[in-house]
Order: structure tokens, then C-alpha cells, then sequence
């Protein structure tokens, strides 16, 4: 290594920033994490640094001596002009002062790493300056480990260590250590339990004993449409928090593969025709294994809230006491609505989004899936392929023209992925005709308002945008 990491600390101590601009309010803004004064030294400031001079956060100065410099914890060399940079290095190196000049690396003495903060726990990631990519893409996989709510934990816990009693055995305190930041405690504390988990840990350290039992969870994660990208870092947290995932057959390899190594995974899913796993089959394994004191992960594609059932397996957990949350994800109508590069909402054209279903429960009547089209509205029918020819007979019964553009998204991230456009009139032969069958969102807008042909200023260029946007139309209202 050409550099060896190290934190410096910054309690009662300067940072001085040289510069007024962007590159300086930058500096400033990663240096707000700290308790250090920062000193920005410049004859003019940009409207942000400005900002932050008014509301007491740094302190501005035209000039600073070299006492102050001497004793600083280090400096900022951004001022955006090679010859007063060299200047300033010169003048700081002479004093002794540590300096980060981004634009003289050969002669800075620091370098400024990726962080990831859950104060007081801090990771920082650096590469020297070889491989800024590869920093910031660890940076990313480092966020995904480690709860946002982390560092409350560790400063409970350090609090709680130094009332310990002074005869306690070295082998006690890392035993109860361990427990409360590695094991059970820790993982419930993810979840969002923190006030029962706090008495729980005051508990351990009051006896000197760590209970090792732990409550049950249910988290109920969206998938989102496949890709494992478009997981949220928290969907990804709970998967490697997880001690077994219930996953559907629509749940890619890619995503289950984020999992916990030691986590059971267990298919659920249910085919179409042929429902292997009946829904209160589902639950009751669910609150089994809850009840076991494991934390559960109900993997879904998509949105759990939105068409996946999510409120029987709820109703089930808690029913037998156990706690659960949802952790969202992205569904199938916001994931095809991207992929096709168009907005399920638009001024002056659909003020009104539906999402929708042309399936029923088993024994249940089809619904209406279309009585709340209208004009300035979007749909989204979900699951709805097999009724592709009842959809397109209602839409145009109400008042759309079979040449009327619809928009298809058959598994949208996945190596399947199929974008669909067609003439509402054509739905059900488009769609035999490619093959889709299953795993599609069919999305419709009826445009809501007049485009006026002799309209100007951003007016005329909104209504030249919406008539580039495929699918949607002027109509008279």
C-alpha cells in the first residue's frame, strides 16, 4: 500500500477549506458529518457555502494565520486556480499542515475515501485512486449490510458497557458484547424493534446472562419486476437477515442468490392451473417458523401490497401474535411504464392512475376491471392476459378507438423481456401472437385534454412532447 488508512480526529479541531466554489462546497458538505469547525477561506463564496456561513455551520474567513494552519487537522486546497493552489500547498506544507489537493495528488498528503456512515461505526473505502468506480460499487454493496439504524445500537451498547460492574470477567463482557451487536438483538434491532430490543439488551447486562432466545418476525419483500438491481437496499438487508425466504416462481435466481448463505429457501409459488401451494398452506408455514423465533422473509415479485396477498399472510401472523412488516418494492406498472421510456402520469394528459385486475378469486364473478376508465386516466391491468378480449370488447364499448395504442410489458428486467405496442383492436392477436401468456402488465391512457394547434412557449413544447410519447392521442374532451 502507498497509503495506510487511518481516522483523524477532529473534536475541537479545524478543517480549513481554500476555496469558495463548487469543489469547496463539496468538501464542506462531507466534512458536515464531523464535529470539527470548518474554516472556509476564500474572498467570495457560491450560494450554498453562503448558505451554510448564514446558518452557523462554517465559518467564513478572507485570510487565516499560520498558528491556526499549524494546529488544523488538515485542509482543503479547491480553490480552482492551479497557481493560487501551489501557492497555498507550498505555504501548508511548510507549516506542516496535512493537505487535500484534488488537483496536485502528487503532492497531497491525503486522500479523501468513500464512506459508509452509520456513526460511530464508519467504513471508508479508498483505492488509492486507481479504481474510483470499483470504490464507489463497494461502497454500494458495503450500504446494503449494514442497517441504517446500526449506529444507535452501537451507542446503546457502549453506554450500557461502561456501567458494567468492574469485577465482571473479560470473558463475560465479550460474551454479552457479542450478543448484543452479533447476534439475536442485533438482527431484531434491524427489523425496527428497537424499543424492545433496548430492554432486552438493559436486561442482559443488568444479570451478566445474554438470553439467547429471540421473537419470531414476518417480513413480507417486495422482488420488485426481477432484476436484483432494482431491489431496495432494504429488501436486500432483510434477505441477508433472513433465516428462511419463502420465495414465488415470478422470484429470479439473481435475487434469491443475495440471500444469507445458511438462510432455508423454500418454493412456494403458484402456476397458473395448477396451484401447488394453496394460499392457507402458505400462511401456516409462515407462522410456523415464525413461531420458532426465526425471521422470515415472504419474497414476492413485485409489490407485496399490490395484488400479492399480502393481507391474509398478515392476518395470519397476527393472529398468533407475531410481528411483521412490508418492505415495498418496485411493481410491475412503474417497471413497464420505465422500460418503455414513458409516464404512467402526465399533466394535461392522465392526472389519474388505476391499477387494476381482469382475474378473480376462484369462484368469484370476473370484475369490472374497466369502470373507472375515463378520460385523463392510465390503467394498469394486471394479470390480465387471458382477458385481453373482454378488456379490449369493455374499453371499446365506453368510448375508445380500436386504433387507440396500448402498451404491453411481458417480464420487464428479465432476460424474457418483451415490449409490446399495438392497436387496442389487435390486443388479443398481438398477444397470442408473441406468446405472452402469463407474466404481463397491459397499461392504457386516455388522454384527458385538447391540444390546441396554435399554442406557444412551453406550452407547445409540452404538447409536442406528449404527442412524441407513443400511445397517447388528442381527443375532444
Amino acid at each position: 500500500m502507498k497509503s495506510f488508512p487511518m481516522f483523524i480526529k477532529t473534536t475541537n479541531r479545524k478543517v480549513v477549506i481554500f476555496g469558495g466554489g463548487d469543489l469547496a462546497a463539496q468538501k464542506a458538505r462531507m466534512m458536515l458529518v464531523c464535529d470539527a469547525e470548518i474554516v472556509v477561506i476564500a474572498t467570495q463564496l457560491d450560494a450554498e457555502l453562503q448558505g451554510l456561513v448564514d446558518e452557523g455551520r462554517v465559518t467564513h474567513l478572507p485570510e487565516i494565520a499560520d498558528e491556526t494552519l499549524r494546529a488544523a487537522a488538515f485542509a482543503f486546497v479547491v480553490t480552482g486556480q492551479a497557481a493560487a493552489d501551489r501557492r497555498t500547498l507550498t505555504r501548508l506544507r511548510a507549516l506542516g499542515c496535512p493537505v487535500h489537493a484534488p488537483g496536485f495528488p502528487d503532492l497531497s498528503d491525503l486522500a479523501t475515501p468513500a464512506l459508509v456512515n452509520r456513526d460511530p461505526l464508519v467504513v471508508a473505502i479508498g483505492s488509492e485512486g486507481m479504481a474510483p468506480v470499483l470504490t464507489q460499487d463497494t461502497k454500494a454493496r458495503i450500504e446494503t449490510l449494514l442497517p441504517v439504524n446500526l449506529g444507535g445500537l452501537v451507542r446503546l451498547v457502549h453506554r450500557l458497557r461502561a456501567g458494567l460492574p468492574g469485577d465482571m470477567s473479560r470473558q463475560t463482557v465479550r460474551a454479552l458484547m457479542s450478543w448484543a451487536l452479533k447476534g439475536a438483538p442485533r438482527r431484531d434491532w434491524a427489523l425496527g424493534k428497537e424499543r424492545a430490543t433496548a430492554a432486552r439488551i438493559k436486561a442482559g447486562f443488568a444479570t451478566g446472562q445474554a438470553d439467547q432466545g429471540r421473537s419470531g418476525h414476518v417480513s413480507l419483500v417486495g422482488a420488485g419486476p426481477g432484476a436484483k438491481d432494482l431491489l431496495t437496499l432494504r429488501a436486500v438487508q432483510r434477505l441477508q437477515e433472513a433465516d428462511v425466504v419463502f420465495y414465488d416462481r415470478l422470484v429470479e435466481q439473481e435475487v434469491l442468490d443475495l440471500a444469507h448463505p445458511e438462510a432455508e429457501k423454500v418454493f412456494v409459488g403458484k402456476h397458473v392451473g395448477a396451484h401447488s401451494w394453496p394460499q392457507d398452506r402458505i400462511n401456516a408455514v409462515i407462522v410456523a417458523e415464525a413461531k420458532k423465533g426465526r425471521h422470515v422473509v415472504r419474497l414476492k415479485s413485485g409489490d407485496p401490497s399490490v395484488f400479492g396477498r399480502a393481507g391474509e399472510e398478515l392476518a395470519a401472523a397476527h393472529a398468533q401474535g407475531i410481528t411483521t412488516e412490508i418492505v415495498p418494492g418496485i411493481t410491475a406498472a412503474s417497471a413497464g411504464a420505465a422500460a418503455m421510456g414513458a409516464p404512467l402520469t402526465e399533466r394535461g394528459v392522465a392526472n389519474t392512475l388505476v391499477l387494476t385486475t381482469g382475474m378473480s378469486r376462484e369462484g368469484d364473478p370476473l370484475p369490472d376491471s374497466t369502470r373507472l376508465c375515463q378520460p385523463g386516466t392510465t390503467t394498469a391491468f394486471y394479470m390480465s392476459v387471458r382477458q385481453a378480449a373482454r378488456i379490449r370488447d369493455a374499453l371499446i364499448a365506453k368510448g375508445f378507438a380500436p386504433t387507440q395504442p396500448v402498451r404491453v410489458a411481458v417480464d420487464v428486467s428479465k432476460p424474457s423481456e418483451q415490449l409490446i405496442e399495438c392497436p387496442l383492436g389487435t390486443l388479443e392477436e398481438t398477444l397470442s401472437a408473441q406468446g405472452c401468456t402469463g407474466c404481463a402488465v397491459i397499461l392504457v391512457t386516455w388522454p384527458g385534454c385538447v391540444f390546441e394547434s396554435q399554442t406557444t412557449g412551453a406550452d407547445a413544447a409540452s404538447a409536442e412532447h406528449r404527442q412524441q410519447v407513443p400511445g397517447l392521442r388528442s381527443v375532444s374532451s
